[in-house]
């Protein structure tokens, strides 16, 4: 077979004959700086090529109740601190990726949620244009990638907006509060998506993002997920089902305990299945590889090492299990790292070529 990138993974979603495992990956900005010192002729979208990715994004939909706002209250030499569109004060270094410093957060009290930061919400209208989504998706269309909408959910955004702590104490003393503040996000976010679903373009699929895990476990019991979250997780999925489209959970950390919760609410895919956080597809695709398609899984510190006969092993192995349930695409489990050099990136690629093909 020789297949197009919307047919190979719509193939993978229905655990259908394929030519070959789909495939895509992200990496961090300085990774491509080093590739391009080392050689690389071209950027992201020049590695994605030679990989031969499968996926398309048509746009990113985070809304925050203050769109554009991007406020530098300080900077030394080496950082800048930012009051960015959710209200919160972040330091981020100059010159360098990272997760930025949290250096305080204007939504710490249910009362200006309801007074302030919701209403802005609400009454900032659409955060997307239909439009330049629309000449996107014709673009994958012409191209025959499987294209996507894609956007954050409502536990990533109250995070943004009240921070962990207060979130944290708030799930358990105001749960009220979350739920308000999940469902008016998934409110926000599906207008956006049914104005651009108006444009008459037929995605197929959608990815959406949120970490709600850190390495050893998620960051709430399964039982606070379950009642606070997942209902609007489930929304997004049934939204996604209802336009005829497949729905891409993206999460890192360690999950295993709520796994169970993502078939319930209907996840079709699951990723990037993050390797260091206890999550391996060699365990997982047995129990879950029918219901779940897995998508990644590749441990960036293996790649890291720039090992090749470990790199080797750790992806021949684990392509034998996604592969084994016909529902698997790779992905690294993060975005690939600068540690990695171009030489072992090339040396990756020749490996999803040589143990990716059925």
């Amino acid at each position: 077979m020789n297949l197009t990138s919307q047919e190979r993974v719509n193939r993978m979603f229905a655990r259908a004959e394929q030519d070959r495992v789909p495939r895509g990956d992200t990496f961090w900005g300085e990774t491509i700086e080093r590739w391009q010192k080392e050689g690389l002729k071209g950027d992201a979208e020049t590695v994605l090529s030679m990989l031969g990715s499968d996926f398309r994004g048509l746009q990113w939909l985070w809304p925050t109740p203050f769109p554009g706002r991007h406020e530098v209250v300080a900077e030394t030499d080496e950082t800048r601190d930012i009051r960015d569109g959710h209200g919160k004060l972040v330091r981020y270094w100059k010159g360098k990726s990272g997760t930025p410093e949290h250096l305080g957060f204007e939504c710490d009290t249910r009362e200006k949620w309801e007074r302030v930061f919701k209403p802005s919400l609400l009454s900032t209208g659409l955060q997307q244009d239909p439009a330049a989504v629309a000449r996107n998706y014709r673009d994958a269309r012409q191209k025959q990638k499987w294209c996507h909408l894609t956007g954050v959910e409502s536990f990533e955004q109250t995070r943004a907006l009240m921070g962990d702590e207060i979130t944290m104490i708030a799930m358990a003393e105001d749960p009220d509060w979350i739920v308000d503040v999940s469902r008016t996000h998934t409110d926000v976010m599906l207008q956006n998506f049914d104005a651009i679903m108006a444009t008459g373009i037929q995605p197929d699929g959608l990815w959406i993002y949120g970490d709600m895990a850190y390495k050893n476990g998620t960051m709430c019991s399964p039982q606070m997920y379950r009642e606070l979250i997942w209902p609007d997780h489930k929304r997004l999925a049934d939204w996604a089902h209802a336009h005829r489209m497949k729905f891409i959970y993206h999460t890192d950390g360690d999950v295993n305990g709520v796994m169970d919760l993502y078939v319930a609410a209907g996840f079709d895919c699951f990723q990037p299945i993050e390797s260091k956080a206890n999550m391996d597809i060699r365990r997982l695709c047995p129990k879950y590889g029918r219901q779940l398609a897995m998508f990644g899984n590749i441990d960036v510190m293996i790649m890291g090492s720039n090992d090749r006969d470990r790199i080797e092993a750790e992806i021949k192995s684990k392509f034998a299990a996604g592969m084994a349930t016909k529902g698997y695409a790779y992905h690294s489990d993060h975005s690939v790292p600068p540690t990695v050099s171009w030489a072992t990136y090339q040396f990756i690629m020749e490996c999803v070529n040589k143990y990716g093909n059925y």
